[in-house]
Order: structure tokens, then sequence, then C-alpha cells
């Protein structure tokens, strides 16, 4: 007997539909890091982690909004109409996931960023800290290290 195969795969139609929706939701850091060096307008990623891992590091380009100050600070440092990049430490983490809830049920279109600070990291890609920007060497268990992107 399959371990796969002992529930068997939805119909296609229905995996269409699944994979479509996660996609709504969801986007990964590769496809972040390509829209902010092509500067697309109207898309606001926000760090929601606290302080402290906010000076840590960062998106260069991200807004620090936590979790818990997002009702009464969105309308501030968000303009209306834009989507919502939320991203907080990594995978193990569902502080991105609180962050987007925060934000859709203020009425913002939202995705949450899968894979969060800890595989902007891991990919390369840069960080800001204070003043400095910096990068740390790709994990070749995350992207080619020679590549771009995964080219996925």
């Amino acid at each position: 007997m399959s371990n796969v195969l002992s529930t068997p795969p939805a119909a296609p139609a229905r995996a269409a539909a699944h994979f479509a929706g996660r996609l709504s939701f969801e986007t990964d850091v590769s496809d972040v890091h390509a829209d902010l060096e092509a500067g697309v307008t109207g898309l606001v990623v926000v760090d929601s982690r606290g302080g402290q891992a906010w000076e840590q590091g960062h998106l260069p380009g991200a807004v620090h909004l936590p979790t818990a100050e997002i009702a009464a600070r969105a309308a501030e440092l968000i303009p209306a109409g834009a989507v919502v990049v939320t991203y907080c430490w990594g995978p193990g983490c569902n502080g991105a996931t609180r962050a987007a809830l925060e934000f859709a049920t203020l009425g913002y279109r939202v995705k949450e960023m899968i894979g969060g600070f800890e595989y902007w990291v891991r990919e390369g890609l840069p960080v800001r800290a204070g003043d400095d920007l910096t990068r740390r060497p790709v994990d070749d268990l995350t992207a080619p290290r020679q590549a771009v992107t995964c080219d996925c």
C-alpha cells in the first residue's frame, strides 16, 4: 500500500482551486525581493516583529509595525488601497499570519511572506540594520548559490 496514495489526490479542478487560493494568500521572499527591486508601487512590506528584532535586521524598505500596534497605527503608516505583505521570523513563527489577519480585519488586501526573515537571510538577500546593509552567504539548501532566483 502506498503512503502517498492512502489518501487519494483531489480532483484536478479542486486541486487547481486550492493552489490558486494559496497563492492569493501567500508570496515568497524571492518574489517580494523582485518587486522591491523593481519598485512596484502600491505594495507595502510590513515587519510585524518587536523592536529588538527590527534593530537586529530587517528587509530594506520594510515598515516596522508590530502586530500589537497594527489596529492603532495602520491607517497612519499604510496608504489606503495598498497591498500589504507581512513577515515575521520564519516558518516556525505564526506572527506574520496574525499580522495578516489584523490587516485583513481592517480591510486591507494582504499576503503573508512565507519563510519570513529567516529565509530572506538564508537566500542571501540584503538586510538593513541601522545604517548598514549586509548580506549573508546563500544557504544552498534554500537557493542556488550562483542564480538570482530558484527559477521555479
